[in-house]
C-alpha cells in the first residue's frame, strides 16, 4: 500500500493566472445565468449541483481539482502525500498545512479552528449533512497549531483526498457558523444564504431561488484577483433562455448547463454572440428507484423511509422490465446528440474505474420486460395496465423541469406503457427540487415519487466517496432533516463490505475492479439506479469573456478568479 502510485496522481500547483489580470476590480461587472437557481449556499446543506456550484464563488476548500483531475491547493500551500511527508507512511493519517495571510471576507484570519469546526459541523450526530460521505472513515480532525490541520482515519486510507477537497467540501468559518451546528442548522438563514468565505466573491445579497449580488473580496489573497468588480449571479427560468442569453443576445457572459437537444444549441451559436464548451465527466442521468413506500396516506415519520418498503419498486423483476424497456441510444440521440453518450453505469470514467462489462441495458427488450413482468405475477387487467393482488401497476415519475428531461418523460412513459405501467408524470422546478429545504415535500432528497430522474457527479476522479453515498444508513430521513446522499434508501451487505474493501485498498488495479463490482451491484445486480446518458457538460460563455476553463472534476466556477474581460 506503499506504492507512490495510489495517492492518484496528486500533482504540484498549476500557474492559471492570465497576464492581461492587473488590477483586482478593472473589469468592471460579470453576469452569470443558472437556470437552475440556488437556493442556498451552503453545500453541506445542499446535494444540488447549483448550490454547491454558486456557493464555490465564495467559499473554498483546502485543494481542488484542475480540468484534468489532477490535484491542486487552494487555501493549502501544498497538496499532502506521502513524498512530501503530508499524508503518513501507514495512510491512517493526512496533515494540511494552511497559507500564510489568509483572511476572511470580513478581515478576521483563516486558521485551523474553522477547518477543524467544519469536520464538527458536518460530522455532527444530530444534523444531517449533504456531503457526509466525505468524511467517512475519519476518526478525528485536530488543529496541531494555526495553521496546521491533522485528519485521522479509523483505518488506512489509500484515498485520503476526502475531506476539505473539491466544491463539495469547502472551509466554514467557525465564528459565523458556532450556533448552527446539529439540527440547528437549517435555521441558520443568514449564515446559509450569506457565508463570509475565502473565495474571490463576497455575497452582498442573495434573493433564493431568483438572483445573487456579489462583489469583490478585498480580502483575497491575491491583490490582482478577481478582475470583476461586482458579479451578477441569475437562476431561474429555463436552459434555453439561458443558452440565448450569451450565445444570441449577449445579455450575459456565462450560462451554465445547457441542458438542450443539440440542433437548438447550433442554432443559438450561430448568433454570434458566444461559444459553447463541452467536456465530458462523470455526469450520468439516470432514474433512481424508491425502494420506500412514498404514499401520502402513511405518517410523515416513516413516509419514503426504510420502515415501509416499497410495495411494487421492491421486486427486483420489476426494476429490470422497467430498465429493458428503455431505448438509451435513442434518449441519447434526441437529447444530446454528440455530447452525450449511452451508458449503463452509474461511474463512467475515468477508464479505469468503468465497467466494461456492464452493457446489456444499452439494448432495448420490450419483449423481454414483458415476459419478467409475467414470472413477477404481474397480469395485464383493464386498459392494458398490469394488476396484481388487486394493484395497479402504477407509478408517479418525477424530475425537474427542462425540456429534455421532459421529452425523456415522454418517450419512457410511453415505453413503459407498452409493457403495461401506468406513469403519471410531474416536473418540480430545479430550484425547489435540487434545494435542500427540509419542509419542502418536492426536493428529490425527500423522493415522495416512485422514481425520479436527474444526475449529478463526484469531485476529482477517484469514485470511493461518491460510491459510498449509496453505504446503509445514509439515506435521506426526518432524523437527519432529509440529508443524505443514499437517495434510493439502498442497504446492501455485499455493497457495504465492498466499501470498507475499497477503502483499505491501494494498488489502484484492484481499487478499480472494486469499483467496478460496487457500480455493478448497483445498476446491475440489484437495478436500483437506471444509469441512461454519460453527459457531457456543455455551458456556454460570450466572445469577450476570457479565462474560462471548462471542468468536469470539480466546481464549474473553479477558477472565477481567473476570469476577465476581452477589450
Amino acid at each position: 500500500m506503499r506504492t507512490k502510485s495510489l495517492l492518484l496522481g496528486a500533482a504540484a500547483a498549476l500557474a492559471m493566472a492570465p497576464a492581461a489580470m492587473a488590477e483586482r476590480g478593472a473589469d468592471g461587472h460579470v453576469n452569470v445565468i443558472y437556470w437552475q437557481a440556488p437556493s442556498i449556499l451552503n453545500p453541506y446543506l445542499s446535494g444540488g449541483t447549483k448550490d454547491i456550484e454558486s456557493s464555490s464563488i465564495v467559499v473554498e476548500p483546502l485543494g481542488r481539482y484542475d480540468q484534468d483531475g489532477n490535484l491542486v491547493p487552494y487555501l493549502a500551500t501544498e497538496i499532502p502525500t506521502l513524498e512530501n511527508g503530508g499524508v503518513s507512511e501507514d495512510l491512517t493519517s493526512i496533515t494540511w498545512k494552511l497559507k500564510e495571510g489568509l483572511l476572511w471576507s470580513d478581515g478576521t484570519p483563516v486558521t485551523s479552528k474553522d477547518v477543524v469546526f467544519t469536520a464538527e459541523y458536518c460530522m455532527h450526530p444530530d444534523g444531517g449533512c449533504a456531503q457526509l460521505a466525505k468524511f467517512n472513515n475519519v476518526a478525528s480532525v485536530e488543529a496541531i497549531d494555526d495553521l496546521t490541520v491533522k485528519v485521522t482515519f479509523e483505518n488506512a486510507q489509500p484515498n485520503p483526498y476526502g475531506p476539505f477537497m473539491g466544491g463539495q467540501s469547502p472551509i466554514l468559518q467557525a465564528a459565523q457558523f458556532a450556533d448552527c451546528l446539529g439540527a440547528a442548522a437549517p435555521q441558520c438563514t443568514e449564515a446559509n444564504f450569506g457565508p463570509i468565505g475565502t473565495g474571490p466573491f463576497k455575497v452582498d445579497e442573495f434573493r433564493p431561488n431568483d438572483v445573487i449580488s456579489l462583489s469583490a473580496n478585498p480580502n483575497y489573497r491575491d491583490p490582482a484577483k478577481p478582475a470583476f468588480a461586482t458579479m451578477t449571479f441569475k437562476g431561474g427560468g429555463d436552459a434555453a433562455a439561458a443558452g440565448r442569453a450569451v450565445l444570441e443576445t449577449g445579455e450575459f457572459d456565462y450560462a451554465w448547463n445547457l441542458q438542450l437537444a443539440p440542433e437548438v444549441i447550433a442554432e443559438m451559436e450561430a448568433g454570434g454572440k458566444g461559444k459553447t464548451v463541452v467536456g465530458f465527466g462523470t455526469l450520468v442521468e439516470r432514474i433512481e428507484m424508491n425502494l420506500t413506500n412514498p404514499s401520502s396516506d402513511l405518517p410523515p415519520e416513516t413516509r419514503s423511509t426504510v420502515a415501509e418498503p416499497h410495495p411494487i419498486l421492491s421486486d427486483f423483476k420489476v426494476r429490470k422490465a422497467l430498465s429493458m424497456a428503455i431505448d438509451r441510444e435513442l434518449l441519447t440521440e434526441l437529447g444530446y446528440g454528440q455530447a452525450g453518450r449511452a451508458t449503463c453505469n452509474l461511474v463512467p470514467s475515468p477508464e479505469m474505474y468503468a465497467s466494461e462489462t456492464n452493457t446489456e441495458c444499452l439494448t432495448q427488450d420490450i419483449e423481454g420486460a414483458k415476459a419478467l413482468l409475467d414470472e413477477a405475477g404481474w397480469t395485464v387487467g383493464a386498459g392494458g395496465i398490469r394488476e396484481k393482488d388487486g394493484m395497479k401497476l402504477k407509478l408517479l415519475y418525477q424530475t425537474s423541469t427542462n425540456a429534455v428531461r421532459q421529452d425523456f418523460q415522454a418517450l419512457i412513459k410511453q415505453w413503459w406503457g407498452e409493457i403495461g405501467v401506468e406513469t403519471e408524470l410531474r416536473n418540480v422546478s430545479g430550484s425547489v427540487f435540487f434545494g435542500g429545504d427540509p419542509g419542502s415535500p418536492d426536493t428529490f432528497q425527500k423522493f415522495y415519487a416512485d422514481v425520479e430522474m436527474y444526475a449529478n457527479n463526484f469531485d476529482g476522479t477517484d469514485p470511493q466517496s461518491y460510491l459510498s453515498m449509496y453505504a446503509c444508513g445514509n439515506e435521506p430521513k426526518p432524523s437527519s432533516q432529509w440529508q443524505g446522499e443514499n437517495i434510493n434508501r439502498f442497504c446492501n451487505e455485499e455493497y457495504d463490505a465492498l466499501l470498507k474493501e475499497l477503502a483499505q485498498t491501494g494498488e489502484l488495479e484492484k481499487r478499480g475492479e472494486l469499483a467496478k463490482k460496487l457500480n455493478d451491484i448497483i445498476t446491475k445486480e440489484t437495478m436500483t439506479i437506471v444509469p441512461l446518458v454519460d453527459r457531457g457538460r456543455v455551458s456556454a460563455h460570450s466572445n469577450t469573456l476570457g479565462g474560462v476553463v471548462l471542468n468536469t472534476w470539480d466546481s464549474e466556477l473553479w477558477n472565477v478568479a481567473d476570469w476577465y474581460r476581452i477589450k
